[in-house]
């Protein structure tokens, strides 16, 4: 999903939800929300199930630009298994966004799908191994 998917349930616009793929910008929503008169404390964020902390190997190149946005991102990259690698923390950068944009409540579910074979699907993982195809995960939002 590169897109966000922004719905209105009918209380008003505080009561908005969207989802996005991790390209996001993680102000972009909660000002678009601001926008139509929704208080930014009152939003709420979950994160499910993605790359966790453990497994999201990167390049130096990928630290460099993040770094080169905001000097302090690079607290959420960790030592990777080589000089050349990094471990980054995609929940944490979004959980940190969300917060810094003013969302009231913010959290990630934990669950890591690269790490978890029996129940997520994973491309990097599916790289890694070498298997031709990966399968696909599909997000849902309920509103009760």
């Amino acid at each position: 999903m590169r897109g966000p998917d922004k719905r209105k349930r009918r209380r008003g616009p505080s009561d908005q939800y969207c989802k996005s793929g991790w390209h996001a910008d993680g102000n972009r929503y909660p000002d678009g929300h601001a926008a139509r008169g929704a208080q930014r404390g009152r939003l709420h964020a979950a994160i499910g199930p993605c790359i966790g902390p453990g497994s999201y190997e990167v390049g130096l190149e990928f630290l460099e630009r993040f770094v080169e946005a905001n000097p302090a991102y690079e607290g959420f990259f960790s030592p990777g298994v080589s000089a050349e690698k990094r471990m980054f923390d995609l929940p944490a950068f979004v959980l940190g966004r969300l917060a810094a944009a003013g969302v009231g409540l913010c959290e990630w579910v934990g669950r890591d799908t690269c790490a978890e074979p029996d129940q997520f699907f994973s491309n990097r993982r599916a790289v890694k191994r070498g298997q031709p195809d990966f399968g696909r995960l599909m997000s849902a939002i309920v509103l009760t």
